[in-house]
């Protein structure tokens, strides 16, 4: 018998589990792995469905015919109507983490995606201004489900070199859901009838319905089965989709060993169990600040204007035919889908920390360049500073979907560790909505009351949040899903973990560098580095 040592040359972009990866097993040319990133498509249409809700009603408020039908909604009603759907998100959250962590994050996309179809069947039929509000509300509070349990399904069972691609994409593909609704809205604006609104509802059911009719045969996390004493499924999970049914493969094997060792440092190391946990350590309390930080960044950098009152921003620039802001509102769609997309290809070369920081930098300068044309344009009236808005409109867009549309959930996912992750990711999501509740509230008075000057409040702010990125922000990339939630639990937390799954994966230490044997079928035996 012969043996080889196949190490990774020093300062590659390894880690313990792409070390480990068959090169050869890709998935464009793997069965199981193509099958697995179908069921993450099927996964990825929640952020579809609420990229569609938030632009179908940027784009309502543009057609006469949904103005007229609710008696041309202004200020505090425009105001309620925008904002209703996250208070719907408000109040589910409450249910949220239980049912992810009780019932499993598959049954619990199911619910959410139920509780949609039903809603917007009410939003289409809607009658009044009341009913039309209730089945937003009813939007909102099933989207909470859905948006809670989806991208952390998605991050755990995905194949560990696609798990930040994917993540990353996730959240992008909002822009997915805004491009048909924009372009959905664009084309029945000539429809004269009330159908030019119901038409935008309706389609909004498709997505929830596709779910509805297939999340069930989604695999659940094996992070989840792991935790509920199902060992044995989740390792059969891992190796079907991961190593063609192999569970004795190395990757399978680190993998599985690296999820339990993790859950075991969080029970008995750092306690992390409960809501208490959440503030119970000084780890927990720099991911909290750096959760809700994020968070709020993502609401409160001046995109609200653009994404929920778009009509409104090129209404006081002089640009007030309903067919060009529909227009308008159809292609910043397809930019920001594409900006955000090619951002989520490399997420991983790049880094989250350099990726934030470009990304808060870019936007400070191109929205502060916004609010001089608009200022410019508001005091002189000159045609050439409402042309200027726009291009600074699409090149904020362009800087906003450099790190802020696609790294955010990605980000929130990584650092937490699975026994906090559900009710982690339950605060990211409520202090999403506490924030649009605002914009989406407040916005169009202060609009209304201030004109451009609402917009230097803004830029202020983009500077406190270049401020906060470049303090408190952690480097993530080229780690597995496990070691970065332990980075910030004190030094030594990561290598423990990851120790322990070597050793309990058959992984051992040569030269202080962990490796795996791996046979093949002539018997010589490999030795992979994994950390």
């Amino acid at each position: 018998m012969t043996e080889t040592s196949v190490k990774a040359p020093p300062g590659s972009n390894t880690n313990a589990l792409t070390a480990l990866e068959d090169p050869n097993r890709t998935w464009y040319n793997n069965r199981r792995l193509m099958a697995l990133h179908g069921w993450i498509v099927l996964l990825l249409i929640t952020s579809y469905a609420n990229g569609y809700d938030g632009s179908m009603v940027n784009g309502l408020q543009s057609l006469p015919q949904w103005e007229r039908y609710f008696n041309f909604p202004t200020k505090g009603k425009l105001g309620l109507l925008g904002a209703i759907q996250n208070i719907g998100s408000l109040a589910g959250y409450p249910f949220a983490p239980y049912l992810c962590d009780g019932i499993g994050r598959r049954p619990t996309v199911f619910i959410g995606a139920v509780i949609m179809s039903l809603a917007t069947v009410i939003q289409t039929a809607s009658q009044s201004v009341g009913m039309f509000i209730g089945a937003r509300f009813l939007v909102g509070f099933g989207l909470t489900f859905t948006s809670s349990a989806a991208p952390m399904l998605i991050a755990e069972l995905s194949y560990p070199k696609y798990r930040a691609p994917l993540t990353s994409v996730y959240n992008s593909l909002w822009n997915s859901g805004s491009i048909v609704a924009a372009w959905t809205t664009f084309g029945s604006f000539h429809i004269q009838s009330t159908w030019a609104w119901r038409l935008p509802s309706a389609l909004q059911a498709l997505p929830s319905v596709f779910q509805v009719l297939l999340v069930l045969l989604v695999p659940e996390s094996p992070r989840y089965l792991v935790k509920k004493g199902k060992e044995e499924r989740a390792l059969k999970t891992l190796a079907y989709y991961h190593a063609d049914g192999d569970e004795n493969d190395p990757l399978v094997r680190y993998e599985f060993e690296e999820i339990k060792a993790a859950m075991e440092y969080d029970r008995s190391v750092v306690a992390n169990i409960g809501w208490k946990s959440l503030i119970s350590s000084k780890g927990n309390l720099k991911r909290l600040r750096i959760i809700i930080a994020i968070a709020f960044f993502s609401q409160w950098s001046g995109n609200g204007l653009a994404s929920y009152y778009l009509n409104k921003v090129l209404s006081d620039i002089g640009i007030t035919n309903p067919t060009t802001q529909l227009l308008l509102n159809g292609i910043l769609s397809i930019w920001s889908l594409i900006c955000g997309l090619t951002t989520s290809s490399i997420v991983e070369r790049f880094g989250r920390r350099l990726l934030f920081l470009s990304s808060a930098a870019l936007m400070t300068l191109f929205f502060t360049m916004q609010t001089v044309s608009f200022a410019r344009f508001t005091i002189n009236g000159d045609p050439n500073a409402a042309h200027a808005v726009i291009a600074f409109i699409f090149l904020y867009s362009a800087a906003y979907n450099l790190a802020f549309s696609p790294l955010i959930v990605t980000y929130a996912l990584e650092i937490l560790p699975y026994n906090i992750r559900a009710k982690g990711f339950n605060v990211f999501n409520i202090t999403i909505s506490i924030a649009l509740i605002f914009n989406q509230y407040v916005n169009p008075i202060a609009l209304a009351a201030l004109s451009w000057k609402y917009y230097v409040v803004y830029c202020v702010w983009l500077v406190c949040e270049c401020v906060f990125l470049w303090f408190y922000l952690v480097e993530t990339k080229n780690h597995t899903l496990e070691e970065t939630a332990a980075i910030f639990d004190g030094m030594g937390a990561s290598e423990k973990i990851a120790d322990d799954a070597a050793a309990h994966a058959g992984v051992g230490v040569v030269g202080g560098q962990s490796e795996s044997k791996r046979s093949d079928e002539k018997g010589s035996t490999e030795y992979v580095e994994v950390a």
